[in-house]
């Protein structure tokens, strides 16, 4: 039987720390890969989010062919043990739930995601621009995130506490998905 590689998602809102808990990973997994979504530009993916959401959150209409034949390039690579997605639907893509193995959601509260969105996106902005990005989140970007927790978190195998250290987080990750694998 042929090694492939087992290949878990990592999501949460924005803000969550999906991000930097994939960095985190993929530096203490030996023999690991990262990809992220936010790397990718998808033909057709939907330009106004807030209405997409509204619309039902459909993750079909995105054409994820970019990413998944970038997975299945990886997955003919017989050193590599992990494929870690940094990655926002679970299994709710039809054709990307073919391919992973392991869902993980980070519940992080959504007042820890604005504060660290703020943090990480405008040190370097006026006081308007973030007044106005707080007035797009309330007036309609918080359903986004809450399309999130409706869509995602139950359609994921695993749930963590996005309140938890980036260590502890990493460390149940491992845990699980090791407990998962089988070699």
């Amino acid at each position: 039987m042929k090694h492939q590689p087992y290949i878990f998602a990592v999501s949460a809102v924005s803000g969550g720390g999906k991000t930097t808990m994939t960095n985190r990973l993929s530096e203490l997994m030996k023999n690991s890969k990262a990809l992220y979504f936010d790397d990718y530009e998808f033909e057709g993916e939907p330009e106004d989010i807030c209405k997409w959401v509204e619309d039902g959150s459909d993750s079909n209409q995105w054409n994820l062919l970019p990413l998944i034949r970038d997975i299945q390039s990886l997955m003919n690579e017989p050193e590599l043990d992990y494929i870690i997605l940094d990655y926002p639907f679970a299994y709710s893509h039809n054709e990307m739930s073919n391919y992973i193995n392991l869902s993980i959601f980070v519940d992080t509260p959504l007042d820890i995601a604005m504060a660290r969105r703020i943090l990480r996106d405008y040190t370097e902005h006026n006081i308007e621009e973030i007044k106005n990005d707080m007035m797009n989140y309330i007036n309609s970007g918080r359903l986004a995130y809450l399309g999130m927790l409706q869509t995602t978190k139950p359609n994921s195998d695993i749930i963590i506490d996005g309140t938890l250290g980036l260590e502890e987080i990493v460390k149940i990750i491992i845990k699980s998905v090791e407990e998962r694998r089988t070699f």
